[in-house]
């Protein structure tokens, strides 16, 4: 098959309509509805980002989607991003709506006095952010006007720099292996409309070139590409056709701290500025969304499959014992739906088939006397009559096989 068609066969904006994830409408451009599968896709993202952000000693945060525009005129935002910012006017007061969550967390900093003994402090926040992309560039969930970002800001020390950096890029690896995704870096240095001094871009840019080389990790220089308030590196991730995605950024900086006099008290008493490091790994939901529905083509792996068990009673008078099922493996955590239609389990089959659905359940008279399930695996076809017990444990390997330890 030609990479052409694969690219076709794997269309999200296709499969999102086609499995049923999500819908584009005029009366909302750039901005996606999500149908109820498409959210349980969604939900298992947050989920997965959320349980290994506490675990690596994240706080997750929430800052305002409006704030006055005062704030970005403060952090260099209005200087250098207001072409892409929405505002509005409320009081009197001139608002904008938040393209990115950094001057928020930045406030949250703050918001009361700090020692060194608190550092590094790692912020996570899950943003909704609006941009204003133009009409003729949105596409799907690839490109939109609002979106979340799966960012994090850590306020560490300048003797922390390169250890929590080592820790970003370990979870970066941990979150691309879950997936499957092999990825290419890129260290992106000063740019001309920088912000600050070239002393501080140097030291900025010698931190993560030198905390790369000792990973050892293969990497490319992209000379005048870093974000207006440090130097960055960006994870371009590569999908099973070859295809290369930019999503996740790790940025340096000394710029915001400076700019909204951010500091904490040293070991000597002495006030001391803190050093900022901006973080994202799915880069935001929406665009991994779209990245990973074109990778796996909709067939996805068990434990982020929307629904993981469709349950196809042959009559109505199986569909008490279908309900009994689909109860005992929602207790396990299993994401179960019944197909109660009244309409011929062969057709029930192809459709579970074409909706990608991992497990089918056959339910008949055979089953139901013999206190068992009829189990069939897309693409395998038919297992055998198990147990209930005997499906959960199976299910319940498949998914630790793949790498989580939860449905």
């Amino acid at each position: 098959m030609s990479i052409q068609s694969e690219v076709e066969k794997r269309n999200h904006r296709k499969l999102g309509q086609e499995l049923e994830l999500f819908v584009s409408m005029e009366e909302a451009p750039g901005m996606p509805f999500y149908l109820p599968k498409g959210m349980l896709l969604r939900n298992k993202l947050e989920e997965f980002w959320k349980r290994e952000h506490r675990k690596a000693g994240y706080q997750e945060i929430r800052t305002p989607i409006m704030m006055k525009q005062e704030l970005w005129e403060k952090s260099g935002h209005w200087d250098h991003y207001h072409e892409n910012m929405y505002f509005s006017k409320v009081d009197d007061q001139k608002y904008a709506i938040k393209p990115m969550s950094c001057p928020g967390a930045v406030l949250i900093y703050k918001s009361k006095r700090r020692s060194y003994r608190e550092l590094p402090l790692r912020y996570g926040e899950l943003g909704l952010v609006h941009r204003h992309e133009l009409s003729g560039s949105l596409s799907g969930l690839l490109r939109v006007r609002s979106f979340t970002q799966d960012d994090a800001h850590l306020f560490v020390r300048e003797d922390q720099i390169r250890s929590e950096l080592h820790k970003v890029l370990d979870l970066i690896d941990l979150f691309y292996s879950k997936f499957g995704f092999d990825y290419k870096v890129e260290l992106s240095t000063r740019p001309e409309d920088f912000m600050g001094s070239v002393a501080l871009w140097d030291q900025a840019e010698g931190d993560l070139e030198g905390v790369l080389k000792e990973r050892g990790v293969n990497y490319h220089v992209n000379k005048g590409d870093g974000a207006f308030y440090g130097p960055k590196i960006d994870f371009h991730i590569l999908d099973v056709i070859g295809r290369s995605w930019q999503c996740g950024t790790v940025q340096l900086d000394f710029q915001m701290p400076e700019k909204f006099e951010c500091e904490y008290i040293g070991e000597d008493n002495g006030t001391v500025r803190p050093i900022m490091i901006h973080r994202a790994i799915y880069g935001s939901i929406e665009r991994f969304m779209a990245i990973i529905i074109e990778h796996f083509g909709g067939d996805f792996p068990l434990w982020l499959a929307p629904h993981q068990v469709k349950i196809l009673p042959i009559s109505d008078a199986h569909f008490q014992y279908a309900q009994g099922v689909k109860s005992q493996l929602e207790r396990e955590g299993f994401r179960v739906e019944i197909d109660d239609r009244v309409e011929k389990v062969g057709m029930k089959i192809r459709e579970a088939e074409m909706q990608k659905v991992p497990y089918m359940v056959v339910i008949g008279d055979k089953e139901v006397e013999s206190d068992t399930i009829s189990l069939r695996k897309r693409k395998e076809g038919n297992i055998g009559m198990l147990k209930i017990k005997e499906v959960m444990l199976k299910l319940q390997e498949e998914v630790k096989g793949l790498g989580s330890k939860e449905n």
